[in-house]
């Protein structure tokens, strides 16, 4: 592998300078349903998708670069993890041509939006233990299940759900991917009551004797696991660069705040309490920045292997640095960072979340424990 992933090209320079510009235009009280239009006319939201649907003929790459650059400016827009980036690039890779002709132009100018449903109360980060199946029925599919905490599925014009199916020759459930329209009938959403104030909202959705067509299943039904990853690699590479992005907005306002807040004869950035957590803040989000980029490049290039190990890395030190960036540009403004004036106290439980979701921490460093360093598993 070159290094190339460090040199950004003079297309990535521009299209992060023109990104950073409409983020700087919304700004922090944005709307999210104008800022998601506006982003998809100028076509940002699918520049990873195939020209000849009408995406920019990109990479997870310049996706992500476009999500870090709006959250650097306090507007990041949580579905481009979900519609673009996993069920965008599970469509375009792995999609029959009627389904990359009905959802790749809409997910690419925005018109339309596709959630993701993976997770369940049961199953937690155990994806074998996964209840939502799927049986056929003649021509058709039923699914039932339960699934917790999926974003945005009240804005969404259909749900890419994971389900099982139960393999003929050895009768083991498998994984399998439906594409679920929203009015769906069965097909049940209720919103989660979350302390989190997101402009995206989460739901627990009820999945009922769910009745769908043949070509509801996306890719072969035989190869779910391998779609299914197609799809987690890239969301992590995304909740990356969110956390990225959320890190430089907070250490940007306590950067500012430290030049220009004065109680003794310099500004307290002149003090190096202050400006060496700071400073500390900055490499960190840097350093998480490169592995961010080496996971996208990997992904970009086709290495999926090599694209999972370096996508769980980016996830975990991004997310670490981003918590790290929040409590330290709090901690700077000290009271004035817990005020709704200078809106970084909503931050601080945001941050927590890229540790949490889409997978725990823990569940990283059990990856690389077992396929990094070949280390035997406890489960």
């Amino acid at each position: 592998m070159t290094g190339s992933f460090l040199i950004e090209t003079e297309e990535r320079t521009a299209l992060r300078a023109a990104v950073a510009a409409l983020g700087r235009r919304h700004g922090r009280g944005y709307d999210r349903e104008s800022l998601w239009r506006e982003a998809g006319k100028l076509g940002y939201l699918g520049v990873n998708l195939p020209e000849e649907y009408g995406g920019g003929g990109g990479g997870i790459t310049e996706l992500s670069l476009v999500l870090e650059e709006l959250g650097g400016a306090g507007c990041p827009l949580l579905l481009m993890i979900v519609s673009p980036a996993i069920c965008g690039t599970v469509i375009a890779r792995f999609g029959t041509d009627d389904q990359k002709r009905q959802w790749l132009p809409g997910l690419s100018d925005g018109s339309l939006t596709m959630a993701f449903g993976i997770t369940e109360p049961d199953a937690g980060s155990n994806s074998h233990r996964l209840t939502t199946t799927a049986r056929k029925d003649g021509g058709d599919w039923v699914l039932n299940g339960r699934k917790v905490f999926v974003s945005g599925v009240d804005i969404a014009d259909a749900t890419l759900i994971v389900g099982r199916t139960e393999d003929a020759r050895t009768g083991r459930l498998k994984p399998c991917l439906f594409i679920v329209p929203r009015d769906a009938e069965g097909f049940h959403r209720s919103p989660i009551d979350m302390e989190l104030h997101a402009v995206e909202k989460q739901f627990e959705l009820v999945i009922d004797d769910v009745r769908l067509p043949a070509d509801a299943l996306v890719g072969d039904e035989d190869a779910g696991l391998l779609q299914l990853f197609a799809g987690l690699n890239p969301e992590r590479v995304m909740t990356a660069a969110f956390a990225l992005g959320m890190g430089r907005y907070a250490l940007d306002r306590a950067v500012e705040y430290a030049k220009t807040r004065q109680v003794w004869k310099e500004p307290i950035g002149a003090h190096q309490a202050i400006a060496h957590p700071l400073a500390q803040a900055h490499i960190e989000l840097e350093l998480a920045a490169l592995m961010m980029r080496k996971a996208a490049y990997l992904l970009d290039a086709g290495d999926d292997i090599g694209a999972g190990e370096a996508a769980n890395m980016a996830k975990y030190a991004a997310a670490e640095a981003c918590v790290h960036a929040v409590d330290q540009a709090v901690h700077t403004l000290g009271g004035n960072g817990l005020t709704r004036e200078y809106g970084l106290a909503s931050l601080v439980t945001a941050a927590r979340v890229a540790r949490i979701a889409p997978v725990s921490r823990e569940m990283i460093l059990n990856y690389v424990s077992h396929q990094s360093l070949g280390l035997p598993k406890s489960y």
